[in-house]
Parts: structure tokens; C-alpha cells; sequence
């Protein structure tokens, strides 16, 4: 892997076009779940940034919080042209860390590419499992009720 590009930190409203445009250019493509502009600006608080050396946003991630005990990692999206050179792992442990220090018991994902948090040290886990809290968001996605993500978490205490 090659060294991580750019400088990790947490959100700031002027990065909400950014993280706009990066995320919902891989939701065009079926691979995330878009969001709206006043989601972002609402959620920010959750998002972390890998911020590149010109400024912009290079990769996103949120932690959010579902319940006591549960919390997503949502909405990871690195630029192409920034992706192999560890942003999405140095953001995914971020979110990881910060769930830790919350006290958060455990982490999960519903993704498209599993092998990515399994290497985090995620495990596969059915859908099914998952508290029917967390299917909020599925239900604006255009694959319900058919999606193929799988589920993914991880015991963080």
C-alpha cells in the first residue's frame, strides 16, 4: 500500500459541496446511497475528511450513530485518482476510533465491497441481523428491496 495521501480531519461546513459532488458521483453509479445536500450539512458533525495538499476533499466518511450500542460507517467515497494510497482505511479507522471513544459497542457497514472491511478486521454478518432502526435509509435507496450489499460489523469495545 502506498503512503496515505492528504491530512485526516473532521468535516467543516465548507467542505459540504465536496463531499456533495463525491458522494453522489459514485451513487450515480449505483455503488452508495446519494444525499442531499441539507442531509450533509445536517449530518456534518458525523463526516471526517482526508483533505488533500491543494485543499480539496479527497475521500469522506460518516460515523452515525443509530442507538447506545450502534453506529454506521456511511457514506465512504474516495476520488478515484486517490484511492490504493490508504484514505478510505486511514477514514474508516476514524470513524472506528471515534466510536471507541463514544462507547460504542459495535460498527457496521453495508457495502458493496466487503473484502475492504474485512481487512479492518469487519465480519460478514446477514442483513437480517441488523435492528430494523438501521433500514431507514434503505427505503430511499432505487435497489430496495432488492439490494445486494452486504452487511458488515465490527466489535469495537
Amino acid at each position: 500500500m502506498a503512503e496515505t495521501a492528504g491530512k485526516l480531519r473532521k468535516a467543516r461546513i465548507g467542505d459540504v459541496p465536496g463531499i456533495h459532488e463525491l458522494v453522489n458521483s459514485f451513487a450515480s453509479q449505483g455503488e452508495m446511497l446519494g444525499r442531499s445536500r441539507s442531509e450533509l450539512y445536517e449530518g456534518l458533525r458525523d463526516f471526517y475528511v482526508m483533505e488533500g495538499d491543494g485543499g480539496g476533499v479527497l475521500g469522506c466518511c460518516a460515523l452515525h450513530i443509530n442507538w447506545e450500542d450502534l453506529a454506521e460507517v456511511r457514506s465512504l467515497a474516495v476520488r478515484p485518482e486517490s484511492q490504493g494510497k490508504g484514505v478510505g482505511r486511514t477514514l474508516v479507522k476514524a470513524c472506528i476510533e471515534e466510536a471507541r471513544q463514544l462507547g460504542i459497542a459495535r460498527v457496521y457497514a453495508l457495502t458493496y465491497r466487503p473484502g475492504f472491511f474485512l481487512e479492518l478486521g469487519f465480519a460478514k454478518v446477514p442483513k437480517e441481523t441488523l435492528p430494523h432502526k438501521v433500514w431507514g435509509d434503505c427505503l430511499k435507496c432505487p435497489q430496495f428491496p432488492n439490494c445486494e450489499e452486504d452487511a458488515v460489523i465490527l466489535e469495537v469495545l
